[in-house]
């Protein structure tokens, strides 16, 4: 039986114009994600991230914290996360651009919450069908590419191996609804609640492949002194 690890990116620039850069605490949410895989696992078949550059970065501080130096990561373009702007675009025309969104946060007295609540509401209208992603993008065609870059991993990761993919929250909900066989109203409750650098165990076992750990951070809690590693957005 094989193992895929999907490392869900660190922590990034939420605050910023730029929201596709590892904050520094994502890189070290990166960072401690890849010591404790190679304490317990040692080293992985292969290592392949999205082509985003917070899921690369995340990438990266794990491979060197691991001290993997052997293991260059892939990069596939099928883990990476839809743009969240474009949602808004349609569900918030005023939010449009990155800079406008940014700006709102900025002035919010909660801007996490705000950008949660913002959101929840552009998901959910995307999973209705009612606005679509770049190129006309459903939900169910950016499903369907990140559960077939998954079988790809499954496909090359032996038994007794075990494979990582970095990747993002939407990537894991779509391959989680898969596992799980949930509905796409209930997609959020699989989103929603997804840590920063957790790490989502999927096992496999020819075409076999079920889900068996969702959203661990133990990783993150090991140092009960270090909180504040522990974050959503």
């Amino acid at each position: 039986m094989g193992r895929i690890l999907l490392v869900r990116h660190g922590q990034a620039s939420l605050m910023e114009d730029d929201y596709d850069r590892l904050s520094p605490l994502g890189h070290k949410q990166g960072e401690v994600a890849g010591r404790w895989l190679a304490a317990r696992l040692g080293t992985p078949q292969l290592v392949v991230t999205g082509t985003l550059q917070r899921q690369r970065d995340t990438s990266a501080a794990c491979i060197a914290a691991a001290g993997w130096d052997a293991v260059q990561a892939s990069v596939d373009e099928s883990f990476d996360e839809y743009s969240h702007h474009d949602l808004f675009a349609q569900a918030f025309p005023h939010l449009a651009e990155p800079s406008a969104l940014g700006a709102h946060l900025r002035a919010s007295a909660q801007p996490r919450h705000e950008f949660q609540r913002l959101f929840e509401q552009a998901l959910a209208g995307w999973l209705r069908g009612e606005t679509q992603g770049r190129g006309g993008l459903t939900w169910a065609a950016f499903r369907e590419r990140r559960v077939a870059a998954l079988r790809r991993i499954a496909a090359a990761c032996a038994p007794g191996r075990y494979a990582v993919a970095v990747t993002s929250g939407g990537p894991i909900a779509a391959i989680c609804q898969i596992l799980l066989g949930v509905p796409d109203d209930r997609v959020p409750a699989l989103f929603t609640p997804l840590f920063n650098a957790s790490i989502t165990h999927v096992l496999t076992r020819g075409t076999d492949i079920g889900l068996s750990i969702f959203n661990s951070v133990a990783h993150l809690e090991a140092d009960p002194a270090v909180r504040e590693l522990v974050t959503y957005r």
